[in-house]
């Protein structure tokens, strides 16, 4: 098979499970209730997402690595109309962070996940998706950090 064809495959792929999906409205009735609300069962898996990106849909939490502080408490709560809510607390600096809304898309055949701030003088942030529960940060090119620290968020039950 020629390599132009093997690249593009996966995206045919993608392209053609996303046809065979029926759309399904999501609605919440609260923005609460849409960032609270438990992912569905089809998300709790060890593989990349699926086709079906809102599967993804959840709150994801962890403590990544500070330069200057013991670490940032983060939460991205990602909802399944595609809207998203950032969060992170600097330990030992006081005060709540107030959530940064944005938009969040999967990218490259399901393996990356773009969180897109709406203060546009916020940089994009990077993820990639580990499992249907973890998302690990990424640089802002979109490739892995390389440290020992844990960059990792996690799924919150």
């Amino acid at each position: 098979m020629p390599t132009s064809l093997k690249a593009l495959l996966p995206v045919l792929l993608v392209v053609a499970l996303l046809g065979c999906k029926p759309e399904a409205a999501t609605a919440p009735a609260t923005e609460a209730a849409a960032i609270d609300a438990p992912a569905p069962e089809a998300a709790r898996t060890d593989a990349p997402a699926s086709s079906d990106p809102a599967a993804l849909a959840g709150t994801f939490t962890g403590t990544l690595p500070c330069a200057d502080c013991p670490g940032i408490d983060t939460t991205l709560a990602l909802r399944g109309d595609g809207s998203a809510a950032l969060t992170e607390v600097y330990q030992e600096r006081g005060g709540e962070a107030e959530p940064a809304a944005g938009t969040w898309t999967v990218e490259e055949a399901g393996t990356r996940l773009r969180f897109d701030p709406e203060d546009k003088a916020s940089a994009d942030r990077l993820y990639a998706i580990t499992s249907g529960d973890e998302l690990t940060q990424l640089d802002m090119e979109g490739n892995p950090i390389e440290s020992s620290l844990n960059y990792s968020l996690t799924r919150e039950p």
